[in-house]
């Protein structure tokens, strides 16, 4: 099967019938009708639907290798500088169709799996591990068009460097046994964002590993016997995207994985009970590159968004003579040019890898990770500073439909607007900065790819300083 339609990926999840909890009832039915999630697929279905929109069908597909057929273009091997941009422009294509709210979109997880393929050949030949498995399913998921969730940290029990966990049941999911089947797994994951509502769930160690068992990477269907998501509040308010405009749309739930005994078929596991590798696949594979060029794109369009919310608040209300206005919006563009200087710069010094594959120059990627996590909670506090007291004054779309109408529209009013559509405009820079969607919108941006502190200091310990070091002991020798 090639590239799919949106209704195959509603149908699909639909038929699977995969047990998720939320707020302590199991879903029943069709999930893709529950309100928690019928907003986001519908809008993750137009993504799939775009494959087939002979408007943009060039640009976010490519020809299998295998079939010939068209595949995801967030699949593609890059193997060109050209390749690259080609992904990057994917990539945008689609974040526009949801402003990049959607960070867990496919094609988030297609580069991600894509780039442990890639890098398949390191597993070679080391104990427990089978790369050939890692292959096929990057084959597979590819020439069917799998939606994919993924779990890579462990619950937050205790979080010293070196935990070792006593506890008489397993707390972090670990490998309590093998058999003639495969592995079984027992224990919890975090935190899996649109847990139940993909095909497949990718778990893999994300370094840290310090006992054997914990140690593992697989890929499984989501309605695997055992398997279990476990969700936490929705932060959708309700079916009216005037009242709600983007969670209405864009709420990617997030879950905690429970793992039952599930047995993962041999054929699925990838590596497991090997510390060095659980340690150092992640960072020693493409992975990083690759998912970051992948992040920082759609962050651009994020940021584009941004922008024009904030620029449409300042037209309505006629503010943009203040030079302190002026000034903060310059703080996003100056954010918005920094981004996209730094994706083409590390496509520019993009070279090839020891597997063979373009790959993006990675400490480019780094400096914008770095930057992003820090400039978002600032974009959010510059919308509420610039909105003011008129996030606030937000009336219900009943409201309008009820016999107060005449105050709003009177009292409402903006200078460049009538009430309601001012009122729209400030329910949705609400429902982006101050609703649960949006305050979870901005924890997910600052902690995106790990704690901030980290990603700066593990920035310092890469980052090559040794030759301007060397010019400074030029001048005092």
């Amino acid at each position: 099967m090639p590239a799919i339609t949106g209704k195959q990926y509603i149908d699909r999840i639909d038929q699977m019938q995969t047990n998720i909890w939320i707020d302590g009832s199991p879903v029943t039915g069709k999930i893709s009708e529950h309100p928690s999630f019928k907003g986001v697929m519908k809008s993750q279905a137009a993504l799939y639907d775009l494959q087939h929109d002979v408007a943009f069908k060039e640009a976010v597909t490519y020809p299998s290798p295998s079939t010939s057929e068209p595949v995801g273009l967030s699949f593609l091997q890059p193997k060109t500088k050209e390749d690259l941009t080609k992904k990057r422009n994917m990539v945008q294509q689609w974040a526009k169709s949801n402003n990049g709210l959607m960070g867990r979109s496919p094609d988030y997880m297609n580069t991600t799996l894509m780039a442990f393929a890639s890098s398949a050949s390191f597993l070679n030949e080391k104990k427990n591990c089978f790369p050939e498995n890692l292959l096929s399913f990057y084959e597979y998921a590819r020439e069917h068009d799998l939606s994919m969730t993924h779990t890579f940290i462990d619950p937050q029990v205790n979080r010293s460097p070196f935990y070792l966990e006593y506890s008489e049941e397993p707390i972090a999911a670990r490998v309590i046994d093998k058999n003639e089947e495969g592995i079984i797994v027992k224990g919890a994951r975090l935190l899996a964002t649109q847990g139940g509502i993909t095909d497949e769930i990718l778990v893999i160690s994300s370094g840290g590993v310090v006992e054997e068992e914990k140690g593992f990477s697989f890929s499984i269907p989501s309605n695997t016997k055992g398997l279990k998501f476990i969700c936490r509040e929705s932060f959708v308010g309700g079916d009216s995207t005037f009242n709600y405009p983007l969670s209405s749309r864009y709420e990617e739930m997030d879950t905690i994985v429970v793992f039952d005994n599930v047995v993962v078929p041999w054929d699925r596991v990838f590596y497991y009970n090997n510390i060095v590798v659980s340690n150092n696949f992640m960072n020693e594979s493409s992975f990083q590159a690759f998912a970051l060029h992948q992040v920082v794109s759609r962050q651009i369009v994020k940021t584009e968004f941004v922008l024009g919310v904030v620029q449409s608040i300042i037209e309505t209300i006629n503010i943009e003579e203040y030079q302190h206005v002026q000034e903060k919006v310059s703080e996003i563009i100056i954010a918005l040019e920094t981004m996209k200087a730094l994706v083409i710069k590390s496509e520019v010094e993009a070279e090839l890898d020891k597997w063979g594959l373009m790959q993006p120059d990675c400490t480019t990627l780094k400096v914008a990770i770095n930057i992003f996590p820090r400039v978002y909670p600032r974009f959010t506090e510059i919308i509420q500073l610039l909105g003011a007291s008129g996030l606030m004054s937000i009336p219900t779309e009943d409201a309008f439909q009820s016999s107060i109408r005449n105050d709003l529209d009177q009292y409402l009013q903006s200078k460049a607007d009538n009430a309601e559509n001012r009122v729209k405009l400030f329910r949705l820079a609400w429902d982006l900065t101050m609703s649960s969607f949006g305050t979870r919108q901005t924890l997910y941006e600052r902690f995106f790819f790990g704690d901030p502190i980290r990603l700066s200091s593990e920035l310092y310990h890469s980052y090559n300083k040794a030759s301007y070091v060397q010019r400074v002991k030029s001048i005092l020798e």
